[in-house]
């Protein structure tokens, strides 16, 4: 870990929070009020599912957006305006095709309003430090997308932010690219051979956090709230095949798979390091949010775990599946309780294990109970259908509901998340042309009371 002997915050959060309002003037909540401080000399990681705002806080701390209520203080004063201590390196390579690789480097300075000697002279010292002497005057379509990135980092560095912003910045590169590229990030970093004085990185890859982070932060989502903030204090270059590192993995893991359980900040066996209280979890929202999955997604999972139950974690890598990608499923098969996730290993229930070894029809009467059973948004609408008299209802009442919990976007994918479920389970079907749910003939197989 890259040690500063100031131990004044960089960037405090004051009871910071997100929220935007709807047309009809309810507030959809996207970050819990918060409290948090960046200090020199750390790198630290925003861990969290889809839709837990690790980007909007991001943004926040930027000063790109900002915060519904709460302060931003940078140095302690209140931050207006953008952030001049902040450079962020984006997702996307976000270059200008049009100019060379020099010339996307200097933006950020000849925006600050740098004279071009001190600009060009800066620019070319950060191409060379990370690794792009030589191809100053190439234009981005002729660098492949490592290089490309590389330019990212060279602009934002350019500028000597003292704190760098990273939004995933390593999930469009291929994995090898990614790998080479973070360990010479963090080469330069320990190395002291960028001027930056902290780095604040957005990842859902639970392996990159703890390998380059010395602090971890674990979001919840719906709102978006801190669920655990811990050091990792392990020394770097960490080895992540020792048993402390998979320790911490799994730990993290647990956390993130259990997302109304108070989470536990993840600890090494032998250690005496103390950890950031964690906030109480709040109520659970009205409408549960149902992950963007499929019931076919879903049932696959279920098959592979008729011979692979066990360590989620473990599974994922085998499956060589990020934790955005296996935990949505999860998430879905917990709720209508076909699986049984405790301690970070998953097992099926009784339902599951039935459904799995079923044929198609009895799996869609297996579905279609469960959901009404557990899924309320699926329950409320069939109940509206049967209340029809022509059974039949139109999706913008049903849209004007969700619209009182969830943002326009987020109501919409809801939305169509529960027709998706509910036409497999043959409860309703959707009529898109004309914009309506319509009650499906009566199942052959009974089904249960709504309650």
């Amino acid at each position: 870990m890259l040690v500063e002997k100031a131990t004044a915050s960089l960037i405090a959060l004051e009871k910071v929070g997100k929220a935007y309002e709807q047309p009809s003037g309810q507030p959809v909540v996207i970050l819990e009020p918060m409290d948090l401080c960046l200090k020199p000399g750390e790198i630290v990681a925003l861990l969290g599912p889809s839709g837990s705002g690790k980007s909007t806080l991001m943004r926040i701390i930027a000063g790109l957006i900002p915060p519904s209520q709460g302060q931003v203080m940078y140095h302690g004063q209140p931050l207006v305006g953008l952030n001049p201590g902040v450079a962020i390196v984006f997702q996307s390579f976000a270059l200008y095709p049009w100019l060379t690789v020099l010339e996307n480097v200097e933006l950020g300075l000849k925006a600050k309003g740098e004279p071009l000697g001190p600009r060009r002279e800066k620019a070319l010292k950060m191409i060379d430090v990370i690794g792009l002497d030589g191809f100053e005057n190439a234009y981005p379509k002729e660098l492949s997308g490592g290089m490309r990135q590389r330019v990212g980092f060279a602009r934002a560095l350019a500028v000597e932010p003292e704190l760098l912003c990273m939004d995933e910045p390593f999930s469009a590169l291929d994995v090898l690219t990614a790998e080479n590229l973070r360990f010479e990030l963090l080469d330069l970093w320990l190395e002291r051979r960028i001027p930056t004085r902290a780095i604040l990185i957005v990842t859902h890859g639970i392996e990159e956090a703890l390998t380059l982070a010395d602090r971890v932060i674990v979001l919840g989502r719906n709102p978006g709230r801190i669920r655990a903030d811990f050091p990792v204090t392990l020394p770097h270059y960490r080895d992540r095949k020792s048993s402390d590192f998979q320790s911490l993995v799994d730990q993290v893991y647990k956390i993130l798979t259990n997302p109304e359980a108070p989470a536990e900040p993840p600890t090494l066996a032998a250690s005496n390091t103390t950890s950031v209280a964690t906030p109480a979890t709040p109520a659970p929202a009205k409408y549960q949010s149902l992950p963007g999955v499929r019931i076919g997604s879903i049932a696959g999972l279920l098959e592979l775990l008729e011979d692979r139950q066990g360590d989620l974690y473990r599974l994922a890598q085998e499956l060589l599946m990020e934790v955005d990608d296996m935990l949505p499923l999860v998430e879905a098969a917990q709720m209508m309780d076909l699986v049984n996730l405790r301690e970070g290993d998953i097992t099926l229930t009784r339902i599951g294990l039935e459904f799995s070894a079923s044929g198609i029809d009895e799996r869609k009467r297996i579905i279609r109970q469960q959901l009404l059973e557990h899924i309320r948004l699926v329950q409320q609408i069939y109940r509206l259908l049967q209340a029809k008299r022509h059974q039949r209802v139109s999706e913008e009442l049903i849209l004007d509901l969700l619209e009182g919990h969830f943002t326009p976007k987020e109501a919409y994918r809801q939305f169509k998340t529960a027709v998706d479920w509910g036409r497999y389970a043959e409860l309703y079907g959707y009529d898109e042309p004309a914009g309506e749910v319509f009650l499906e003939a009566a199942p052959t197989l009974e089904t249960p009371v709504v309650t």
